[in-house]
């Protein structure tokens, strides 16, 4: 009888194993250094924004610091539209020739000039920086890793509200950002991977710059 019992304690604990795999949960998906490079860039042009509206200059350096710190590898277009170096000069502007104020831009310049040296960012997203006339919407496809988190957003000049979605391969809605501002980001992932597609929308009445970054 032992040899039977052993037999059917093993085929219990089996079983048992068998369901548990069976009813596990999908591994989380994975979020790289440089999508995470993406959400820090965009914090930066929050603080920014927060700053512009109130004048302080504080806030515009802060959000320099932050976005020194994120590399980015250009994709089409010209320079980017969001630098450290010009929330400095926004910074700058905004200090009324406050000399401590003046002394801290000018000490944040020098190491950004020399670029990111070491970053937990990875090779950094990659930008790109389209014009849109009023109303006008933007389609380009991204490639989405599979078990990986895509990152995207769009930083404005500030002119103008920009709409942003992402859609699969199929068509459905993965993702939109629509709530009324300039910088708007989507965050998915995909188990297989594949195209995704995203459309970018000038909501305003007036031409505008985006710098699009992705991971």
């Amino acid at each position: 009888m032992k040899p039977v019992l052993k037999g059917a304690t093993i085929a219990a604990v089996l079983a048992v194993a068998g369901g548990v795999a069976a009813f596990a949960s999908d591994p989380e998906p994975v979020i790289t250094p440089e999508a995470r490079g993406v959400a820090q860039a965009v914090t930066a042009a929050e603080l920014a924004a927060w700053g512009r509206e109130r004048g302080d200059a504080g806030a515009l350096i802060m959000a320099a610091r932050l976005l020194s710190e994120v590399p980015v590898r250009q994709g089409e277009g010209p320079e980017p539209i969001l630098t450290p170096g010009r929330l400095l000069d926004e910074a700058a502007a905004l200090s009324a020739g406050n000399q401590p104020i003046i002394d801290a831009i000018d000490r944040l310049r020098e190491p950004m000039t020399r670029g990111v040296r070491s970053s937990p960012f990875g090779a950094g997203p990659v930008f790109t920086v389209k014009q849109l006339r009023a109303r006008e919407s933007w389609t380009f496809d991204v490639d989405a890793r599979a078990g990986e988190v895509l990152r995207v957003a769009a930083i404005g000049d500030g002119d103008t509200d920009i709409d942003l979605t992402i859609h699969d391969q199929r068509g459905a809605t993965m993702c939109r950002d629509g709530f009324g501002d300039h910088y708007p980001v989507c965050t998915v992932s995909s188990r297989a991977g594949g195209k995704m597609r995203v459309a970018l929308t000038n909501r305003g009445d007036v031409r505008t710059s985006i710098q699009v970054l992705s991971n």
